[in-house]
């Protein structure tokens, strides 16, 4: 099994401070977001610092207004296709925010407590590439494995749970080749 104690075996890992226990331990929902630091630039190592509470301020004047924050994912997907872990995924990352969403029976808030979070190497404009899909796809199908409350429906994004305050992953995310390349993982 790719999982085990809550760490997917192909992932780098660098653990983040922000992440506590899951109130259940119910692992029902992924959540996809994207990100780049600062906005719209690839590379470098801002999002871990970000997610590990040591971006410098000073260093872009982005990061004055978003170094205090205290967020992680639970998975980052870098362009190359790259997966850095910051959270085991029994464990609550803090990804989700003010969110909502109905999991076909009800409506339910704080997204935190129950799903996993992986965040895209990304800017919404600039499309995603093959290494990334293939990564999601590869980390998908072993959480789905995994987690038996987890299911393909069960997969959001970030502007669907929080549509008033966010867009991501946005309109370069390709759900259908997304969708294509899961079951090919299958």
């Amino acid at each position: 099994m790719k999982i085990e104690q809550g760490l997917w075996a192909p992932a780098r890992q660098q653990p983040s401070p922000n992440q506590n226990a899951r109130p259940k331990g119910e692992v029902s929902a992924l959540v996809l977001h994207s990100i780049s630091l600062p906005p719209g630039v690839f590379a470098g190592d801002a999002i871990e610092r970000l997610f590990t509470n040591c971006l410098d301020p000073g260093a872009h004047p982005y990061f004055a207004q978003i170094a205090a924050l205290r967020v992680s994912a639970h998975l980052l997907i870098r362009r190359d296709g790259e997966a850095v872990q910051f959270v085991p995924f029994e464990r609550r990352a803090w990804h989700a925010g003010r969110s909502c969403w109905f999991d076909g029976v009800s409506w339910r808030g704080e997204l935190n407590d129950f799903a996993i979070g992986i965040e895209l190497e990304g800017d919404e404009q600039s499309p995603y590439r093959a290494a990334q899909y293939a990564t999601l796809a590869g980390v998908v199908k072993d959480l789905l494995e995994h987690y038996p409350a987890l299911t393909a429906e069960r997969i959001t994004s970030h502007a669907r749970i929080a549509p008033l305050r966010k867009t991501d992953p946005g309109p370069a995310f390709d759900w259908a080749y997304f969708r294509q390349c899961l079951t090919a993982e299958m």
